[in-house]
């Protein structure tokens, strides 16, 4: 099953804008959203951004190919708090894209994207399946990538080129 991404009026002029819905039970015991489930919503908008292309893991690793990656780093800061149950969206957008690596960045927010919840960056590593070394990314991951690197990133890759 796949998510269709959001169309953004406003606030998001780069990146992707996916729907994630926050569940009752993501709650803690004072009603907001618990601090480690902040990260998992932006993983899974980036898990279904990829879905969308046809990427994946079913177990695999040697067949996984750019999925096969390992998280460098990870960065949260926490804004403004979830207090109910509902709708909301992640936006995510590339900050670097290395030959081996990528730095991505999101933020949870409300489902319109106006209203930034949290926000952080996640630093990945490709990575062999057997030697577990860095390894670079394929073209087609790369060229998906680079449509989603937030507009001052591609003015400087350009000028980097």
């Amino acid at each position: 099953m796949s998510v269709e991404p959001l169309q953004a009026a406003g606030p998001v002029t780069y990146g992707q804008l996916v729907p994630v819905t926050v569940h009752f039970d993501d709650l803690d015991a004072l009603g907001m959203l618990h601090n480690s489930r902040y990260p998992l919503l932006a993983e899974r908008a980036w898990a279904e951004y990829w879905h969308g292309f046809g990427f994946g893991f079913d177990g695999d690793w040697a067949a996984a190919g750019d999925m096969c990656n390992v998280i460098k780093e990870m960065k949260v800061s926490y804004e403004r708090p979830v207090t109910s149950a509902g709708g909301y969206a992640v936006h995510l957008w590339v900050e670097r894209l290395g030959r081996t690596g990528l730095t991505y960045g999101f933020r949870l927010c409300s489902a319109d994207g106006a209203e930034t919840h949290a926000r952080g960056h996640r630093v990945l590593v490709r990575v062999d399946p057997q030697a577990l070394r860095p390894t670079p990314w394929s073209d087609r991951a790369r060229a998906i990538a680079a449509d989603l690197l937030r507009p001052e990133q591609a003015d400087a890759g350009a000028d980097a080129a």
